[in-house]
């Protein structure tokens, strides 16, 4: 179904029809409503390749993440999604998984669709491709991770400062030693949860030495599997018999803190009365454990809204310096870091 399809049923120029589609003023309302009315009766549907070459736009935004069943990035894709929807655009999505070639592949099917920007979680092993794709003109926001040496904008999470606050909270409320649960990777993210949690502790003259325990990554063939329960687990049953009464851990993810919580269980180990948790992401599930898990709460919906605008004003023709925005996450303070149960009856 094309164009002309409906100027000779209507009996109109296939340019009249071009212009009331696309809104333009030139066509009056009663005709317009007239050809749509026949469009949607032929069942037109634009051909968005054939609009592209005409205009030089895409209208679409490319989306690289890592992994999909992470709620996080479930808020993010839905922000940026609700922004593209808004300005007219469609969102092309794709999932590396962790591994650097399949990064590489991504970055080359962004160059072939002819994205207008691109909103990227990179795996951080390097930035040739992502460098490519920008000197073609693509705008690139990077989001959560930075890559060093590639210039662009940047929106994430002050992951240092929400894991200082978290052990400075478990500290100052009167806990004797803290502990970390973070992940064992070579990401960002993770290393400024490291710093924010060593800068709790050296800023109260607390040693740093065995405070620290990685939980490896499980992989299956090429694919990372994020945040497994299982591993973190495993550690836990080794940190759990160096935890003294009055300790409490600070875990790097909610789910490393569901194998924590299984751990304390199984040696009769009570939270928050023996040992105090907080867990980082506050995952649908936190809030209905017991007890209730505090967690520090990224603000994932304005991350997506923030880094999709910066597209926008990219495409739109800004030539402003590149902006690095970090925002901060919140500390949800819930039973087993000694605050009250949401789920609790009063």
């Amino acid at each position: 179904m094309t164009l002309k399809t409906i100027a000779d049923s209507l009996g109109v120029s296939v340019k009249t029809v071009s212009r009331a589609l696309a809104g333009k003023d030139s066509v009056g309302e009663e005709l317009r409503a007239r050809i749509r009315a026949e469009a949607d009766r032929l069942g037109y549907v634009p051909n968005s390749i054939a609009r592209s070459l005409v205009s030089g736009s895409a209208m679409t935004l490319g989306m690289v993440i890592t992994h999909p069943a992470n709620p996080f990035y479930s808020l993010l894709i839905s922000a940026v999604e609700e922004r593209c929807r808004a300005n007219g655009y469609s969102l092309l999505l794709m999932v590396t998984e962790e591994d650097l070639a399949t990064e590489r592949n991504a970055a080359e099917a962004l160059l072939r669709w002819g994205v207008d920007g691109a909103v990227v979680i990179p795996v951080q092993e390097g930035a040739e491709h992502w460098q490519r794709l920008r000197d073609s003109g693509v705008p690139i926001v990077l989001v959560n991770r930075g890559l060093e040496g590639f210039a662009c904008d940047f929106v994430g999470v002050d992951h240092e400062r929400g894991a200082y606050e978290a052990a400075g909270h478990l500290l100052d409320s009167g806990a004797s030693s803290v502990h970390l649960l973070e992940e064992d990777v070579p990401f960002s993210s993770a290393a400024d949860r490291r710093a924010g949690f060593r800068r709790a502790l050296t800023e109260r003259g607390l040693p740093e030495d065995d405070a620290v325990t990685l939980v490896p990554q499980s992989v299956e063939g090429r694919r990372v599997l994020p945040w497994e329960p299982d591993a973190a687990y495993r550690c836990a049953q080794q940190l759990v018999s160096r935890l003294e009464p009055g300790a409490a851990v600070l875990a790097g993810s909610d789910y490393f803190a569901l194998g924590l919580y299984r751990a304390l269980a199984e040696k009769g180990i009570d939270v928050p009365a023996h040992v105090a948790v907080v867990g980082n992401g506050d995952m649908p599930f936190a809030a209905y454990l017991r007890p209730a898990l505090a967690s520090v709460r990224p603000p994932a919906d304005e991350i997506g809204a923030r880094a999709a605008d910066l597209l926008f004003e990219r495409i739109q023709g800004s030539t402003a310096p590149d902006t690095s925005i970090w925002l901060p996450p919140e500390l949800k303070v819930r039973a087993s870091a000694g605050g009250r149960n949401p789920h609790e009856s009063n």
